[in-house]
């Protein structure tokens, strides 16, 4: 199947390879799963396990911040965070996936206790976050879930169902558009897998927006506002799509070691941060 579906893939797309500027972060990283622009710099979510377990209740995780070439602690291991995932701040809030739950720190006093988001039981892969402002979107991969949340006010936080979509995993909002990349919960890619696009959020029906299957998982818009970057598992590949003509081409990294798994990648200044999980590296290239 994964030989299919390499061929599937390469006959589709073209080969565009990256630009002159590679470079590999690893320092302080343990199963690190996204990467998140935040005050000049790149915030790590790293699970922090002996084993690499997505599922995990241990409170390992914890939040390492990128810049200038060096690693430090941002969020330490205080046991509120097992797998983190996707990322979000706004303003000093930093919205972090977990299992089950989204917790959210106050990045101006990061030592106080922070605030869980619990959803329903059964919504365990909770992945990635996107906002239009004045709500929160989070994908559920496990239960095809992505639930709305408001985040408008000071006085908590409500929670409510509003999309089903097969294996949501990587989200990213874009003029009134959503973007979702699928990836299979139970890793039996169905010709479901893909990458969606809403294009009226307040009416959300899905349209295939990139129609090759895959095992997709994060999602990025480029600098120039033209293309998203989107990460796949099988084959593991970064690749670029036109926001126009919806073409797709690899992205040639040059690494001596591949990339495995590559999971919620982020963009920033011309640069591709790309979390390789099951490596404990952050992967930086050159769009």
């Amino acid at each position: 199947m994964k030989n299919i579906l390499t061929m599937m893939f390469i006959s589709v797309c073209g080969l565009v390879s990256a630009q002159t500027g590679l470079s590999v972060v690893n320092d302080g990283l343990r199963f690190c799963e996204s990467t998140l622009p935040y005050n000049n710099g790149i915030l790590i979510a790293n699970f922090g396990t002996e084993e690499l377990n997505p599922l995990n209740d241990e409170g390992k995780g914890y939040i390492m911040y990128y810049k200038d070439g060096k690693t430090e602690t941002f969020i330490p291991a205080d046991g509120n965070l097992s797998a983190p995932k996707g990322m979000l701040v706004q303003g000093n809030r930093l919205f972090v996936c977990d299992v089950n739950k989204i917790v959210v720190y106050n990045t101006k006093k990061k030592s106080s206790k922070p605030v869980i988001i619990r959803l329903p039981e059964g919504h365990l892969f909770v992945n990635d976050l996107a906002t239009d402002g004045e709500s929160l979107y989070a994908s559920v991969t496990n239960s095809d879930r992505i639930f709305r949340i408001d985040i408008s006010g000071n006085k908590g936080y409500t929670t409510e169902e509003w999309l089903e979509v097969p294996g949501p995993n990587g989200l990213l909002i874009d003029k009134g558009c959503m973007y979702i990349a699928s990836y299979p919960a139970d890793g039996k890619t169905t010709g479901k897998n893909v990458i969606y696009k809403v294009s009226d959020m307040a009416n959300p029906k899905l349209e295939k927006f990139v129609d090759v299957p895959g095992q997709y998982d994060g999602i990025a818009k480029s600098t120039d506002g033209n293309h998203i970057y989107i990460t796949n598992w099988v084959p593991a590949s970064v690749s670029k799509v036109s926001l126009s003509d919806r073409s797709v081409t690899l992205v040639s990294i040059g690494l001596d070691s591949p990339l495995t798994g590559p999971a919620d990648i982020s963009v920033k200044e011309g640069n591709i941060y790309i979390p390789d999980l099951p490596n404990s590296r952050v992967v930086v290239v050159k769009e």
